[in-house]
C-alpha cells in the first residue's frame, strides 16, 4: 500500500529544464569547461549540478578543486535567479490537481537535487506552496543521484514529523521521476518509481515500474489503479538499512 508519494521537482513540477541547463553551461564556461545539451541530457540529467560539476573538473584537472566548485555554483545560482527574476518557471499542466488531491490520503514531499532557493521561489504563489510535508533539496544532502541517500533521507524526515503516524517503509513510496539517475536512486532506496516523459522519451525511462507521459488529467488513484493492473509483480526490494 502506498502512503507516501514523493517528487523530484525540475522536469516533474517546473517546466525549467532548458534555463536550468543554459544558465549551468554559461557558468562551466566561465571556468573553461564545456557541457553540451547532449551530454547533459545524456549522461548527467537528474543528478545534481554539484555531483556534474565535480566530475567535469576531475576529468580535466584529475582533481576537484573546491574552491573551483563553489564559485561555478554561486554563479550558476547568480544567473538562475536573475533569469526567473523576469522568467518565472511554469509549473507542468496537472501538477496542481494532482498534488492537491495527494495530500489528502497520502504524505507528500520533494526530493530534488535543485537548490532550496530554487525550489521556494518556483513554488512561490502557486496553489501547492504549502502542499508538501518535507522539502529535500542538494542543500540537505551531500550525495546527489542516483545514489539513493537523497530518498532515503527524505523517508527519514517524513517518519521523524510530530506526531509520529505508523513509519512508512520505503516499498509504501511512489516517487515521481522524470530521469534515469532519479531512477535508479529511488529504487536502490527500495522505493516504487512512477517516470514521466516530460524530459526523456519513454523508452529511456523502461527501469520505472510505471511510465506517463505527464500527470495533466491524472488523479493519484488511478495512477495506482494503473500500476496495480499493468505491472506484473517484481521481485520484493528488502527495505535498505538507513
Amino acid at each position: 500500500m502506498i502512503r507516501a508519494m514523493i517528487f523530484d521537482f525540475n522536469g516533474v513540477i517546473a517546466d525549467d529544464e532548458t534555463p536550468h541547463l543554459r544558465c549551468f553551461q554559461q557558468a562551466l564556461s566561465e571556468h573553461g569547461l564545456s557541457l553540451t545539451k547532449e551530454e547533459y541530457y545524456g549522461t548527467y540529467l537528474g543528478m545534481d549540478e554539484r555531483t556534474c560539476a565535480t566530475l567535469l573538473i576531475t576529468a580535466r584537472d584529475h582533481t576537484c578543486d573546491r574552491i573551483v566548485l563553489s564559485a561555478i555554483m554561486d554563479r550558476k545560482a547568480t544567473l538562475f535567479r536573475e533569469y526567473t527574476a523576469i522568467h518565472k518557471p511554469a509549473l507542468f499542466p496537472g501538477v496542481v490537481e494532482f498534488v492537491t488531491r495527494a495530500t489528502t490520503d497520502f504524505l507528500v514531499a520533494i526530493a530534488s537535487g535543485g537548490r532550496r532557493e530554487q525550489i521556494d521561489e518556483a513554488l512561490h504563489g502557486t496553489p501547492i506552496e504549502q502542499s508538501f510535508a518535507i522539502i529535500v533539496s542538494a542543500d540537505d544532502c551531500a550525495i546527489g543521484k542516483p545514489d539513493p541517500a537523497i530518498y532515503r533521507h527524505t523517508l527519514k524526515l517524513l517518519n521523524a514529523q510530530e506526531p509520529r503516524p505508523p513509519l512508512v517503509r520505503a516499498g509504501e513510496c511512489l516517487v515521481v521521476e522524470d530521469s534515469l539517475a532519479g531512477i535508479q536512486s529511488a529504487q536502490a532506496a527500495g522505493m516504487i518509481v512512477l517516470a514521466l516523459s516530460t524530459t526523456y522519451p519513454a523508452e529511456k525511462l523502461g527501469e520505472a515500474d510505471h511510465i506517463l507521459p505527464s500527470l495533466e488529467g491524472i488523479t493519484p488513484e488511478t495512477v495506482l489503479r494503473a500500476m496495480a493492473a499493468n505491472r506484473p509483480p517484481k521481485p520484493h526490494r528488502p527495505n535498505p538499512s538507513r
